[in-house]
């Protein structure tokens, strides 16, 4: 409907408005039938009336005392699974799509209608924070499609409970993908929390309202909190532990332990119960150590060792800048790429497990950081 038909509407009901009043001046029982009697129906409002004729692609709706709607043409086409169900003296809701036709008569439109009741119910279900259980129908690189009344809606990833939500290192998009993919054909129990009827588009959440509650569960903790929780999950880049229903934090690998970590999946399983210290809670987020509840083996290095001294270590990892040889357990240094000139040099001077002199070149413990110069095998 264009402006300048909406424009004439309106004054068409205000006149009608205004002729009543002129007429309930003049009689106070004129003013009572004028209250009693409703302003005419105009494009676009939602009616009901009882279903008086079904004819071949028909349908005919008493609308007193307005007149007769009609239901026909393309309406008749796109409601006619509807219809193949109504019998006479049904009462139906419909929408005015045309307030006087060439014969006379009011058209509706059963499907706009519907569409209008839907996203009504839509609009309760949000404001009664509804939960719906509803099968995932796709899923794309940013959340899931499902399907409601009809009407698809996104299910966001970052509107997944925890134990759905894509856990992927580095936020690769293809790996949040596959696993998202995973959750195709499931039933979640969701509630819908935005509506765009414009643009036919719903919005879900599969976290609960206590969960969207969340900054005031974590208000109850602070930095330095040590606690009991347990292991929801363990990715390559740590673990996550439940506190309570609706906040979990993450373990980073670093986090794990003061030695090296190569795979938390290997030291972890879903269930498990850990005990964990709050180290950050920033942006909704909570990070939390396993290690700081053991002694940081780098207090008693930084007693022991200094720049310049020479010192035995164990390879215990390569990576793209050199290796790292461990002096002792939970302190390790690197011993940079570029003092061999090329990777494969530096592997082929240096092995995983085997034991090398090194001379200490950087030493600062209170950042946990050491490099290491290599001095020679040892005999």
């Amino acid at each position: 409907m264009d402006t300048n038909q909406k424009d004439d509407e309106v004054v068409v009901v205000e006149e009608k408005d205004s002729q009543k009043e002129e007429m309930a001046s003049k009689s106070p029982q004129m003013l009572k039938v004028m209250a009693d009697t409703p302003n005419p129906p105009v494009e676009g409002d939602l009616v009901e009336g009882k279903v008086i004729a079904v004819e071949k692609a028909r349908v005919y709706v008493d609308l007193p005392p307005f007149g007769t709607g009609i239901i026909f043409g393309k309406e008749y086409i796109n409601a006619r699974d509807v219809i193949k169900k109504i019998n006479i003296g049904d009462s139906i809701d419909a929408k005015v799509v045309d307030t006087e036709n060439d014969e006379g008569y009011i058209e509706l439109s059963l499907r706009e209608a519907r569409q209008a009741i839907i996203w009504s119910e839509a609009e309760i279900a949000i404001a009664e924070k509804k939960i719906i259980e509803l099968t995932v129908k796709e899923a794309n690189k940013g959340g899931l499609i499902l399907q409601w009344q009809g009407i698809g809606g996104f299910l966001p990833a970052s509107q997944l409970k925890a134990d759905h939500y894509p856990r992927v290192t580095d936020g690769d998009k293809d790996k949040i993908l596959e696993e998202l993919k995973k959750l195709v054909g499931e039933k979640l129990s969701v509630s819908i929390i935005g509506a765009s009827p414009k643009e036919g588009k719903l919005i879900f959440s599969e976290k609960s309202p206590e969960q969207k509650d969340k900054d005031k569960i974590i208000g109850k903790y602070t930095v330095g909190d040590e606690l009991e929780g347990e292991v929801t999950g363990a990715v390559d880049f740590g673990i996550f532990v439940k506190l309570e229903d609706g906040l979990e934090g993450l373990v980073h690998i670093s986090e794990i332990d003061w030695a090296l970590v190569e795979d938390p999946k290997t030291l972890y399983t879903s269930g498990d119960k850990v005990k964990v210290k709050i180290i950050e809670i920033k942006d909704g987020k909570i990070s939390l150590s396993i290690k700081a509840l053991e002694p940081n083996p780098w207090v008693e290095a930084a007693k022991k060792y200094k720049k310049d001294d020479t010192v035995k270590g164990v390879i215990i990892k390569f990576n793209k800048h050199g290796a790292l040889a461990s002096i002792e357990e939970g302190v390790a240094g690197l011993v940079h790429v570029s003092e061999f000139g090329s990777e494969e040099k530096l592997r082929q001077a240096l092995e995983l497990g085997k034991t090398y002199s090194f001379k200490i070149t950087l030493f600062d413990p209170k950042d946990q950081k050491m490099t290491l110069s290599f001095a020679s095998k040892e005999e």
